[in-house]
């Protein structure tokens, strides 16, 4: 029988690997578990610009506000039709984070300035966002290569060169 190695303990123990040593769920960053499948509207409307965030990494305060200032969407227009704003608001509002970390507003509703993302992050250097192929610290999928499926564990992750 093998000993699994510290880092495999530390997975089995925030619930990523189940007693098999298999992936059983995709995690976020912060090791929290991916909760819920993305609403297709939701996944559709935001993912043409950025990553579909999970719901649950801001508050649903947070979330409404960013709705409603869809015109003025981080230096972009990004309007959508009522019917839509109502169905992914509702959605993103029942599935909103509610933890510790999360319940907080984040300076201006931005996920990168949470407490919990600043400290899952606080070993990336400022070169490092500023890498032609990162950019920013919101655009996950630079180095998180399942960010898409919504898996942001360290697994995962590629920082690139």
């Amino acid at each position: 029988m093998t000993i699994p190695s510290p880092l495999c303990l530390r997975l089995i123990g925030c619930g990523l690997f189940s007693v098999f040593g298999m992936a059983s769920i995709a995690a976020h960053a912060d090791g929290r578990e991916k909760s819920v499948a993305l609403l297709p509207k939701y996944q559709q409307e935001c993912s043409s610009c950025h990553v579909a965030y999970p719901p649950d990494m801001l508050p649903a305060a947070s979330w409404q506000r960013l709705m409603n200032g869809l015109p003025q969407h981080f230096g972009a227009d990004a309007s959508l039709d009522p019917e839509t704003v109502k169905q992914v608001l509702t959605w993103l509002t029942q599935h909103a984070g509610t933890g510790r970390d999360i319940g907080k507003r984040p300076p201006e509703d931005r996920i990168t300035r949470s407490s919990w993302f600043v400290k899952e992050h606080h070993e990336v250097s400022a070169a490092t966002w500023k890498l032609p192929a990162v950019k920013s610290a919101s655009n996950c999928a630079a180095c998180h290569t399942r960010a898409e499926q919504g898996d942001f564990s360290e697994r995962f992750v590629r920082i690139p060169r």
